[in-house]
């Protein structure tokens, strides 16, 4: 049976009403608190979770900055990434998108309640617009999500490069990075079948502006992509 078919069925009685109230806010976000609005979201994706046959281990959250606003870079897997990312942590974030993601439901109406923006990569001038209300939103103390790899891994654990240019936020805001190591996750949604998976979550330690400030975009790119690929293979051999 696909896993997103089980959710639901575990689940028939409350999606309605979980769907009607999320578009409810997702239609006029301005009226009410974004911890609210988080609050629901986590609940729709934590009753997933638990309905969906996976174990979700998530370790490091002492790593995430308790105040201010600070950027989250994360390898990509899959559609299930934003799931376990969104109930592995108590306070509101926001990411930015591939314009695609933007038109599933659900995740859609998750983008118009915290406030998240969906990228055309293929627009230059709307990416830039994009970079920069993140580096607005980041400087007035919000916390936002960018996968860096700019499109999921097809290759399981196995990350793409990094591209330069999604640290220029990082640079710009002189915020806190918080590496973040993604294990698994492409079993969830990207695999045929429902039977039980574990997926794992590490927030590494943040790297603080003191450490990047003299280096490029691209030299923050492979510093990152690398602290996740340690953590990555460590886990994976342990594994084995």
């Amino acid at each position: 049976m696909n896993r997103i078919v089980l959710m639901c069925l575990r689940n028939f009685w409350r999606v309605p009403y979980l769907y009607f109230k999320l578009c409810k806010y997702a239609r006029h976000p301005e009226r009410y608190e974004v911890v609210e609005m988080y609050e629901h979201i986590k609940y729709i994706f934590t009753l997933a979770v638990k309905s969906g046959n996976i174990d979700l281990k998530v370790c490091g959250t002492e790593n995430i900055p308790e105040e201010g606003g600070f950027l989250m870079y994360a390898n990509h897997q899959g559609l299930f990434d934003i799931l376990a990312l969104c109930v592995s942590q108590e306070k509101p974030w926001a990411a930015v998108l591939k314009k695609e993601l933007n038109d599933i439901p659900v995740l859609k109406q998750m983008v118009a309640c915290t406030n998240s923006f969906p990228m055309d990569r293929e627009d230059v001038r709307s990416s830039m617009k994009v970079i920069q209300n993140v580096i607005d939103e980041v400087n007035n103390g919000k916390r936002y999500l960018i996968f860096p790899e700019g499109t999921r891994s097809r290759n399981g654990n196995e990350m793409l490069e990094f591209h330069g240019g999604s640290f220029k936020c990082a640079l710009k805001t002189k915020a806190p990075v918080v590496p973040v190591a993604l294990i698994d996750c492409f079993k969830v949604l990207d695999q045929k079948g429902s039977k039980p998976v574990a997926v794992e979550i590490h927030y590494l330690p943040p790297v603080q502006y003191e450490e990047y400030k003299d280096m490029k975009t691209g030299e923050l790119a492979n510093l990152v992509r690398t602290r996740i690929q340690e953590k990555i293979t460590e886990v994976v051999e342990e594994k084995l």
